[in-house]
């Protein structure tokens, strides 16, 4: 497990998942918040993985230059950022206009029906 990950399973889910999805949250609400694109979402997540490689090194002794592990641990990073992200988008389409969209399930909207104002 430890090659796989690059560190111990307490350390991924300590540090990766606990420490660093919650900043992966904050950056999903961040970015949503300010109508960023997607594709900064996906930046930001791989700079959260590099600093995470970076800790599991320095404070715990891991593989610095892991491979699988800088995968394993950015996508995990990165599917917890795109979910809030996602998450966020739609709160914000919703509540920002809503005369003309309504929540499809957690991760999505639609278009009212009858959402165009009368002229």
């Amino acid at each position: 497990m430890d090659g796989v990950l690059g560190s111990s399973l307490p350390v991924f889910l300590g540090l990766t998942v606990l420490v660093f999805g919650g900043c992966g949250v904050l950056t999903g609400q961040t970015l949503a918040e300010g109508w960023k694109p997607l594709s900064s979402a996906i930046a930001y997540s791989i700079l959260l993985g590099l600093g995470d490689r970076f800790l599991v090194w320095g404070l715990f002794g891991g593989q610095l230059l892991s491979v699988y592990g800088f995968v394993v641990h950015t996508l995990v990073i990165g599917a917890i950022t795109l979910t809030t992200y996602r998450i966020s988008m739609a709160r914000r389409m919703v509540s920002q206009y809503p005369w003309l969209y309504e929540r499809s399930g957690p991760f999505g909207w639609r278009e009212r029906v009858g959402g165009t104002l009368a002229q």
